[in-house]
């Protein structure tokens, strides 16, 4: 126990002694040099941070509408496809018929048509010319057309029926095969020919079609910085997963409604890609820096050289070996640097100020 006591005792000595050192040694000869930075030309852009992922809007999840047996799956995972391309389709006989039954009643109603048409065509005419070979009497003449004519309406009618029967078989036959809506990428594919489809199946995908061509980001901006981003500003995306790539975009929806992460209130910013690399992929974590101000080829100087106040700032200037304070007028802030507007050259040098020399310190957002 007293063997425990002493050597944590000496640890605590040790480590007061290197805190004592360190202390000493700044307090001596760093406070003789003082650190100084030059006063340089560039640009400052105030941006407002976006945290999210991105995104490839438009999706299709795709099933069969009726039930049956995979007949056929003509795409693999990967494939590009174009709209309107049959991916899969069902081995659905029955369907089959009940098109090519519609189809029949369709062309037998059209004859129906024709020939109802037919005999109100010689009714008008025995009438308009007054007779007819068995000799009826006009008011004879008369109801045998309106009663071809009303024939005629009739299979009119029976032919409408009958194409609406045909639309209908047609669209369950449409059910039993899956067709690309939109040029994309198969996904992902559940099915394999052979398998039965069946009503409880029905809700879930067959086949995922993504379009590869339009990407955007989701994010998310805090309260305080969101009355500060308008529709249409520019913003650079950073990808963690690839940071060398440059992608730019702008905002295209801010949401008026807030959602509370972790206490805080965010509001959903969306942001279109404008130039979009084959490397992307959806769900990738982004960061958005929507430009909210610029200031090209200005005079800047970082914020820890600033001391004084927001509303009365000043620098120190090293002149001729000599600290020179001045008043200076500022401009935008990025948050680590800051636009000087008037009071300093470019070229010239400005004094890091010490902590003594900043009570409360200045600080700049």
């Amino acid at each position: 126990m007293k063997k425990r006591l002493a050597i944590i005792i000496t640890i605590c000595v040790v480590v007061i002694g290197i805190v004592l050192g360190v202390v000493l040694t700044r307090g001596t000869g760093t406070e003789d040099t003082p650190k100084t930075v030059e006063v340089t030309r560039g640009d400052i852009v105030k941006t407002v941070l976006a945290d999210g992922s991105l995104e490839m809007p438009n999706k299709a999840y795709l099933s069969f509408g009726a039930t049956g047996t995979v007949e056929e799956v003509l795409v693999d995972e990967g494939n590009n496809v174009t709209k309107d391309q049959v991916l899969a389709r069902l081995d659905a006989p029955s369907l089959e018929s009940s098109v090519e039954m519609a189809e029949l009643q369709v062309e037998i109603a059209e004859e129906g048509v024709k020939a109802a048409r037919a005999q109100y065509e010689i009714a008008q005419i025995n009438l308009d010319e007054g007779g007819s070979p068995m000799g009826e009497s006009e008011e004879v003449l008369e109801e045998r057309v309106d009663a071809a004519k009303a024939s005629w309406e009739t299979a009119k009618l029976n032919l409408e029926i009958a194409e609406l029967s045909l639309e209908s078989a047609e669209l369950n036959l449409e059910k039993a095969v899956i067709v690309a809506p939109f040029d994309g990428v198969v996904a992902d594919i559940s099915i394999t020919e052979g398998k039965e489809i069946s009503t409880a199946a029905l809700a879930t995908p067959a086949i995922s079609l993504v379009d590869t061509s339009e990407i955007e980001m989701r994010g998310f901006i805090d309260e305080i910085d969101i009355a500060m981003v308008q529709l249409g500003q520019e913003a650079n995306i950073i990808l963690d997963a690839l940071p060398d790539e440059e992608v730019k975009g702008s905002v295209v929806f801010i949401s008026p409604v807030g959602t509370i992460l972790a206490g805080v209130v965010s509001y959903d910013t969306t942001i279109t890609l404008k130039n979009p690399v084959a490397e992307l992929r959806d769900g990738m974590s982004a960061t958005a820096e929507v430009i909210i101000e610029r200031r090209d080829d200005v005079l800047f100087i970082p914020n820890r050289y600033i001391r004084g106040t927001t509303e009365n700032p000043m620098v120190v200037v090293l002149v001729d070996e000599q600290e020179e304070e001045r008043e200076i007028t500022l401009g935008l802030t990025d948050g680590i640097n800051t636009e000087v507007l008037s009071g300093l050259d470019e070229g010239e040098k400005v004094i890091l100020p010490t902590s003594e020399e900043r009570p409360g310190g200045f600080f700049m957002m």
